[in-house]
């Protein structure tokens, strides 16, 4: 059974192909979304999804989220007394999905395809592959978020020829594409975007601002102390604005509190930087894919942030058109994870969909250029442009500069700029070479870029025939083969919450946060609720359990919305 999987920065979910549509993937609590948070509980149980993320704030030394943003790098979090990579956290989130499809299905999950930013690089990919594996599963393929999104689209217009560009702006990420339909071929004619420009740092700037306000507040606690309840907070506020002209930001603390109030039109101000900066990935694929803004059919929302009016009066100002919102933008990824999924299983259903895609980033050496008896080096040969429809193969020849040269060192880089420093170094190749005058000696460099936007290097010397290859595998921060079995045998050992606990655990959490994060007679309340409640998990009597717990989350709902305060 091969699934379709949205690792998403803030939220996940996974959807699989049944019969002839995809069926969104239910968690235990009977939620589709599912928090990228991890956690431990306070036995030292692995804890993913709501639970907790309601845990973010009152145990922060035990919990993390946002962990996708430093896929690839060599970062490492600590919980507890344990550090974690972000493979291994990405891994129990995938690990949570595939429990849940297991348990609704009853099949063993084996297979799946993992969506990632269009703009991740070689690095990024190749961790996510790797966070698959620790998670039990083979990744069959990966596939660019937004070309997921352009497939559960393209779907319902497959007998159509059409144009459409997909504005994916997630919790972490911001990608777009560009998207003809032809006779059920879907091809992907550009891609750009922006790994660090998401939700989160909408939430960022809100919290940032906020603090500054009250930067002459009387006994405002270290912003590192109540950061996450900031970023709650700020995420809230954020939502809020979506309807309301005005919106409270609140911080309460031990008693105390501090409020803001924050306006439509001040949000719009302090948004615009973030704004503008969506600018330029969208005006680089419209110009690499050689199409006009009137040449596009369609505008296709993709991405949680998306539902910001802010964000949708800019796509509409810029494209002179209100969007698509025909599909939920949480989800539309998801669905296009399964069509793939369902397209490798060879599905009946979807014999006449193609699909291409493009290499989203320019691949290429470093070489040094002479000038007289100077010799410069640094510069930047692209082998694969950007945008090259892909699987792509490319060579381009190179020659030895010094008199009995011995060896060369081939550096490879992804990006854009015309110098190797400005870019980002992936992997290097060492090549010994016959000794002769400088110039007699050429190497032939191939890059072949493949389906799931892994590279691999060629370097043949025609002078003597001997050829030398690097699959880019080693990246900065990227787990060896040996690292992988390593770090297998330490998941194996973690022990994870009960399943069918969490429902309980969630509501325990949130009391708690709720508890810490109100005053007065409403903390005293939520004291009370959450004694009651243990008290009545302590008799370990499910029609008990499940009784009280219904009847305590329609109290929080209604504190929630405001019948309490």
């Amino acid at each position: 059974m091969i699934v379709g999987i949205d690792l998403g920065t803030t939220n996940s979910l996974a959807a699989v192909w049944r019969g002839d549509a995809a069926e969104l993937v239910p968690n235990a609590l009977g939620q589709l979304l599912t928090p990228s948070v991890v956690g431990l509980d306070d036995q030292g149980r692995i804890l993913v999804g709501q639970a907790a993320k309601e845990r973010l704030h009152t145990h922060p030394h035990l919990t993390t989220s946002l962990f996708k943003r430093y896929m690839g790098s060599a970062t490492e979090v600590r919980l507890g007394d344990r550090s974690f990579r972000p493979e291994e956290l990405s891994a129990l989130v995938l690990k949570s999905l595939k429990e849940d499809i297991e348990r609704t299905y009853g099949h063993t999950v084996t297979e799946a395809v993992i969506s990632v930013p269009a703009y991740f690089s070689d690095g990024q990919r190749k961790a996510t592959r790797i966070a698959g594996e620790l998670a039990g599963l083979t990744v069959e393929k990966l596939i660019n978020e937004p070309t997921a999104a352009a497939l559960a689209y393209g779907l319902h217009q497959r007998d159509k020829e059409t144009s459409f560009l997909v504005f994916d702006l997630g919790g972490g990420t911001f990608d777009v594409s560009i998207i003809e339909l032809f006779d059920g071929v879907m091809e992907v004619r550009a891609s750009a975007g922006d790994n660090f420009l998401g939700g989160e740092d909408f939430d960022t700037l809100l919290l940032e601002h906020f603090v500054d306000s009250q930067r002459n507040a009387q006994d405002f606690p270290p912003t590192s102390s109540v950061l996450q309840a900031l970023r709650r907070e700020a995420e809230r506020v954020r939502k809020a604005l979506g309807q309301d002209d005005s919106a409270d930001f609140a911080l309460r603390v031990d008693g105390q509190q501090w409020v803001k109030t924050i306006t439509q039109a001040e949000l719009a101000k302090l948004y615009t930087p973030l704004l503008e900066r969506l600018r330029a990935p969208i005006e680089r694929a419209l110009r690499d894919a050689r199409i006009r803004v009137g040449d596009l059919d369609e505008i296709l929302l993709v991405g949680g942030t998306t539902r910001m009016p802010l964000v949708r009066k800019l796509a509409a100002g810029l494209f002179g058109r209100f969007p698509s919102i025909s599909l939920d933008p949480d989800q539309v990824v998801a669905h296009g994870a399964a069509i793939q999924a369902a397209l490798k299983a060879r599905s009946a259903a979807l014999e006449e969909v193609v699909l291409t895609d493009v290499c989203p980033y320019t691949l290429g050496i470093e070489t040094s250029t002479q000038y007289g008896s100077h010799i410069e080096s640094g510069h930047y040969l692209p082998l694969i442009e950007r945008n090259s429809s892909v699987p792509v193969s490319r060579v381009k020849s190179v020659v030895t500069l010094h008199d009995d040269q011995t060896h060369v060192l081939l550096k490879i880089y992804q990006g854009e700029s015309r110098l190797v420093r400005d870019n980002i170094e992936l992997g290097q190749l060492e090549i010994s070479v016959p000794k002769r005058k400088a110039g007699e000696v050429s190497l032939d460099v191939r890059f072949t870029y493949d389906n799931n936007g892994l590279l691999e290097a060629q370097v043949k010397i025609p002078l003597t025939g001997e050829q030398h290859s690097l699959v880019i595998e080693n990246n900065p921060g990227v787990l060896s083969p040996q690292q992988i079995q390593e770090r297998l045998q330490a998941l194996a050992l973690l022990k994870i919450h009960p399943r069918d606990q969490q429902v309980n655990t969630v509501l325990t959490a949130r009391l708690e946060r709720l508890y810490q994060e109100s005053l007065g007679e409403v903390r005293e309340q939520l004291g009370h609720w959450a004694a009651q409640f243990q008290q009545v998990l302590d008799t370990q009597d499910e029609r008990r359990i499940r009784e009280a717990r219904t009847e305590l989350t329609r109290q929080l709902e209604q504190l929630d919305n405001g019948f309490w305060r």
